[in-house]
């Protein structure tokens, strides 16, 4: 039998080392820390980090790709794309540009007047005109005039309001309402008709003719609401097909007895009763009526209904996942059913804005003009969240007003304002682009689009 192998000297897991070179070990060990607590050693500890100042942390959030910013910086890219838009498309500015290597200061001083007048004419016709307000403080003008820009801009807002919130309701839910043009077309219909033809007291006749116009865009959402929950028909076609319907619908509506007016050979409807007409907020003068308060209220009413409520806990269940909120219980073909009833409920009430506020007193086939499909843009605009909407709407109601005085008095296209409007939802709608060329900061972007994708 040979000898068990003699263990060697040093083994951590044998027998314990001589002392001799415990002693070593211990000496090479000691020389290691020394080396380690030198200045710039190889262990040594950082110095602590300085917190970033307070502006610092504001900048670093201000420049990303936050909601604000992205939003701020669109209005900013078709502001700029407009400018250029205005001179290409205006001849006397362009000619200046042959020569721009001779007189180059021709060239800056015409695009910069062209630009500069007509977005100060925008400005004027929505906001505030310094020149009224001048007038009203010296006497020869009237608080009516330094008020006009804003009653315009609310004018045109309030059926805005409404149509985009019934496109961002169905968002939530997970449906694509197209069809808030031919609800409000019905709205519409149905307003007019009460407001000149039931003979009722002042009070309960505006009352009766909002609630008919409310019931109208009810009806025409409920159509491709149960087509969607009972069959799967998708709610698309079955809205952009109804918007057809409600049109032809209105025009062939207007020429019926009864219905046109006798003294007009034209298409045009009796005029709503003034009892039937929404009041005015500033008086006969300024246009601007209570439909901006409704507007205001069925703002709320919604984000309550979204955030608070337990139909709108299940509508977002549904918009997030039908499957699972279906084996959590929730009925799907109910909810996709109220959803376009309430989304129709509020383009009705948008369209019903249109003959009894103090858009038009009477049924054309232009009455509704586009609000449905403007809706859809200030929905996108809006991020599909009710407050959002509501100054989305604002935006755009400022957009139209402005563009009136702009026309007027720079002789710029109206035109051009609905491709500012299309441009700055594109810049919204593309946060990447928008990132890509102001530099904004990357994660912020993708968790911005994340949070679209979900929203929308």
């Amino acid at each position: 039998m040979t000898n068990p192998p003699t263990p060697q000297s040093g083994s951590p897991d044998k027998e314990p080392a001589s002392e001799a070179q415990a002693a070593q070990n211990a000496l090479g060990n000691t020389e290691r820390a020394e080396v380690a607590t030198e200045p710039g050693g190889p262990a040594s500890k950082p110095e602590p980090e300085q917190k970033p100042s307070l502006g610092r942390l504001f900048m670093d959030n201000l420049w990303a790709a936050n909601t604000f910013t992205v939003t701020l910086l669109s209005l900013v890219l078709a502001i700029v794309v407009g400018a250029v838009l205005m001179i290409v498309s205006d001849p006397a500015v362009l000619s200046t540009y042959s020569y721009i290597t001779s007189r180059p200061s021709d060239a800056i001083n015409s695009s910069w007047t062209l630009v500069s007048e007509a977005y100060a004419n925008l400005f004027k016709g929505s906001v505030f005109d310094p020149e009224a307000f001048s007038g009203w403080v010296n006497g020869t003008g009237s608080w009516q005039a330094v008020l006009a820009p804003i009653s315009e801009t609310l004018t045109y807002a309030a059926p805005l309001v409404f149509t985009g919130l019934s496109v961002a309701l169905a968002f939530r839910g997970g449906l694509f309402n197209i069809g808030a043009q031919g609800q409000a077309t019905i709205g519409v219909i149905m307003a007019a008709l009460a407001g000149f033809l039931l003979p009722l007291p002042p009070g309960l006749h505006l009352l009766v003719a909002v609630l008919a116009g409310a019931l109208g865009g009810a009806i025409w959402g409920f159509i491709p609401g149960i087509l969607k929950a009972r069959a799967g028909a998708h709610e698309v076609i079955n809205t952009i097909m109804l918007n057809y319907v409600a049109t032809y619908f209105l025009t062939w509506l207007i020429v019926q007895n009864g219905v046109q007016d006798p003294n007009r050979t034209d298409a045009i409807s009796k005029a709503v009763d003034t009892s039937a007409q929404l009041p005015r907020l500033l008086g006969d003068n300024l246009r601007v009526h209570a439909g901006i308060l409704l507007a205001v209220l069925a703002t709320w009413a919604v984000a309550w209904l979204l955030n608070r409520s337990t139909l709108g806990f299940e509508l977002r269940a549904v918009g997030a996942n039908p499957d699972a909120a279906r084996t959590a219980g929730i009925s799907v073909t109910r909810t996709y059913i109220l959803i376009m009833v309430f989304a129709g409920i509020l383009a009705g009430l948008g369209g019903s804005n249109m003959v009894l506020g103090s858009t038009a007193s009477a049924l054309t086939p232009l009455v509704v003009a586009q609000i449905g499909f403007d809706g859809i843009l200030v929905a996108l605009l809006g991020r599909v969240k009710p407050w959002g909407v509501l100054l989305a709407a604002l935006l755009f109601g400022a957009l139209q007003a402005g563009g009136n005085r702009m026309q007027s008095y720079s002789g710029i296209s109206l035109e051009l304002v609905t491709v500012l409007q299309a441009l700055i939802v594109i810049f919204i709608a593309a946060p990447a682009l928008v990132k890509a060329i102001f530099q904004l900061r990357a994660a912020r972007a993708a968790r911005l689009q994340t949070s679209l994708a979900k929203g929308w």
